[in-house]
């Protein structure tokens, strides 16, 4: 681990402020939505422009690093992420916020592909894997972060958009003056969506249902928080417990998958999520439970988004993984962009208390899915599944990648020992 800060410490530091200043725009205006009277549904619509970016992003970027090279795109991207965040209190109408939420969505995305793609090349097939869980750990802590600035700020005003502005401005310092240019890289194409879902049904099905949960917790817990009147500091709190259950959790429940049937971890853990988000729906009013019904809801559901690429790749060929995380990957975006608008939707026709009825729906459906899968195909022995990789939903189709070479490298170094135990 080590090893990993002194080589990637610059790039680290700079994805930290680069995450607290997204997680510090999107929790803040969710909360600035209310103060300027927008309805549930129209922030829905703000929000979900977000994943429309990025799925855009993650497709088109490797293109424009071929053209003009990883520090380029990362220097322009960067740029326009911290100009529209200065923009969002100037214009406050929601076309252009959803407008700006787009463009934010895209440059994101680009930048976690460069980002990632540079800490690829600084890190060693030995060390990978501590490099990607450094990375996660960081990203989740940045977002953490954010919480705590936003409950000290006030969102009717300019103050806390100039921060997260800044945050993703300084974050260029230490990442352009450390990284040297990195050579072009060629994606893998994905793998058919028809193909994929024969080869996993619930491995497609689980990463929908996941988009629309993830899109649900990082879009629209800060509005659920404004029109329930929670204070500034509990909106905080409630959105800073998300992320804290999905990173406490990630490594116990991945610890947990590699040793039995990931389809009956994946309906358990669902259903678990689904009691976390009654709970929330049923005790809502006492915050103490409420905190404790999000970390429940955030330590459920973000590992889920590992568990059901690992759970897929028990059933593909090493050579087949990388192209089959990119149809999951779109598949997980789709889901994400369908979220905030059905939950903005639903939170317009019966009230708060739709954000909770929404994601226990979902986490409800995954579970009796699972439990249909079950019924439908035998379980792959234990000693023949490949072990679990921590990965977030907000991973870009780099991160994945690199995911499932650590994956590989893991499986084959497994099946080495084993032989050579023979």
């Amino acid at each position: 681990m080590l090893q990993v800060l002194k080589s990637s410490w610059a790039l680290l530091l700079g994805m930290l402020l680069l995450m607290i200043g997204n997680g510090l725009q999107g929790t803040l205006l969710g909360v600035r939505g209310g103060i300027e009277g927008f309805t549930p549904f129209t922030m829905s619509v703000v929000m979900s422009a977000y994943f429309v970016g990025f799925l855009g992003g993650s497709r088109m970027t490797p293109e424009l690093i071929r053209r003009v090279g990883h520090v380029r795109v990362f220097a322009a991207l960067a740029s326009f992420v911290s100009a529209v965040l200065i923009l969002y209190p100037v214009i406050a109408e929601p076309i252009a916020w959803a407008l700006g939420r787009v463009i934010i969505g895209f440059c994101f995305s680009g930048v976690y592909v460069t980002a990632e793609s540079w800490l690829n090349n600084s890190s060693t097939n030995e060390n990978r894997g501590k490099a990607l869980s450094l990375y996660m750990i960081v990203q989740m802590a940045g977002i953490v972060t954010a919480q705590g600035m936003l409950a000290m700020g006030d969102p009717s005003g300019y103050v806390l958009f100039v921060i997260s502005s800044v945050a993703v401005s300084i974050s260029f310092a230490p990442i352009l003056l450390s990284i040297s240019p990195t050579p072009a890289f060629e994606t893998t194409k994905p793998m058919s969506l028809k193909e994929l879902f024969e080869i996993s049904p619930l491995g497609c099905v689980g990463m929908f249902v996941m988009g629309g949960v993830f899109s649900a917790q990082f879009a629209m817990s800060a509005i659920y928080g404004t029109l329930v009147d929670m204070t500034l500091g509990q909106i905080s709190a409630f959105v800073a417990s998300i992320y804290i259950g999905a990173l406490l959790l990630q490594y116990p429940i991945g610890w947990i998958s590699d040793r039995m049937d990931r389809r009956q971890l994946i309906m358990v853990v669902s259903g678990i999520g689904g009691i976390g988000a009654v709970v929330g729906y049923l005790f809502g009013s006492n915050f103490t439970v409420l905190l404790s019904a999000s970390f429940i809801i955030g330590g459920m559901a973000n590992p889920l988004y590992a568990l059901l690429i690992a759970y897929t790749n028990d059933f593909l060929e090493h050579e087949d993984m990388a192209a089959a995380s990119g149809g999951l990957i779109f598949i997980n975006g789709l889901g994400a962009i369908l979220g905030p608008l059905s939950i903005g939707w639903l939170m317009g026709r019966i009230g708060p208390e739709g954000f909770f009825l929404f994601l226990a729906g979902l986490m409800f459906t995954l579970a009796a899915y699972a439990a249909y899968r079950m019924t439908q195909r035998a379980a792959t022995p234990v000693d023949e599944t490949g072990s679990y990789t921590p990965v977030t939903p907000s991973a870009s189709p780099v991160f994945v990648e690199l995911a499932q070479e650590v994956f590989i490298e893991t499986a084959l170094e497994e099946e080495s020992n084993a032989l050579s135990n023979d």
